[in-house]
């Protein structure tokens, strides 16, 4: 017989340790719990990403999220809640310079020509240095009242164009202190002094001067009837260009009218209504000559 072999030593052969049905249970739970708080998540997500990134709108910006509550009742807005129109301004307030140095700065900008067709006038538009204003929204002023619809060019016989300085122009339009006003008007035999004091705009050879005076706060009685000074502006410039145009002061047509731009309205109505145009609903409108 062969030598028997050692004999092998004996390997101790431990069984698997096998959890408690119970533990095993629990553990089972918790996995299921996390994949439904994991679905939830998602499906949030998925459903209110504003919530937490805004929202993008069709023109690039992003919105705030803005929180609410599905249980809360929505509350109609109060009436006292919406903006209110706000009141026109008939005055500027403040103190307005009694005179300024005496020259002129010119608006640069060439401007587009006004109306369909007649004769081409042009002109500069000038504001006086130390006067506190500026000559570019002077110079669209300008040009907003002589644009209309209602202006001069509405005839069909007239046009008119803004030039730059070093351009030959017909006239100028000034925006001058009251006591620079009085010098130009003078100069052309206009006094447009009441009570003493330099008080109207003028019309003189080439020369349209608007009283800074006027321009800032309009007249009392103006006011007193409500008319806007930005409306006023639009007369000012209207009246003192139609002199310009060669038309001559006119009255009121009756009480309850409109006052013919003509009329000189910065001094009076006479029963009219303010109005800054020379031409309503297409119409040249005049009243009896003053």
């Amino acid at each position: 017989m062969p030598a028997s072999a050692p004999p092998r030593r004996a390997v101790a052969r431990t069984a698997p340790r096998r959890r408690p049905a119970a533990r095993r249970w629990r553990s089972g739970l918790v996995v299921l719990a996390f994949v439904a708080t994991a679905a939830v998540g998602v499906g949030v997500a998925v459903q209110r990403p504003s919530a937490e990134v805004g929202q993008l709108v069709s023109d690039g910006s992003v919105t705030q999220p803005v929180e609410s509550s599905p249980a809360s009742p929505s509350v109609p807005a109060s009436p006292s809640a919406s903006p209110k129109p706000s009141a026109p301004v008939l005055a500027l307030p403040g103190p307005v310079p009694a005179h300024g140095r005496g020259t002129f700065a010119y608006d640069a900008r060439p401007g587009r020509v006004l109306g369909a067709s007649g004769t081409l006038r042009r002109f500069r538009v000038a504001v006086e240095n130390g006067s506190g204003e500026d000559v570019q929204a002077f110079g669209d002023a300008v040009l907003r009242a002589l644009t209309g619809p209602g202006s001069w060019v509405d005839g069909g016989q007239l046009r008119l164009q803004r030039v730059a300085p070093g351009v030959r122009s017909e006239f100028t339009v000034y925006l001058a202190t009251r006591d620079t006003a009085a010098q130009l008007c003078r100069r052309g035999g206009i006094d447009i002094r009441k009570g003493g004091v330099p008080y109207t705009s003028c019309r003189v050879t080439g020369r349209v001067v608007i009283n800074l005076d006027r321009w800032r706060t309009s007249a009392p009685h103006l006011v007193a009837a409500r008319m806007p000074l930005d409306t006023y502006r639009l007369y000012v410039v209207n009246h003192e260009v139609g002199h310009q145009l060669g038309h001559h002061h006119e009255d009121c047509p009756g009480a309850g009218r409109a006052a013919p731009v003509m009329q000189q309205q910065t001094l009076f109505l006479d029963g009219c209504r303010p109005n800054p145009w020379p031409y309503l609903n297409g119409r040249r409108y005049t009243g009896p000559r003053a």
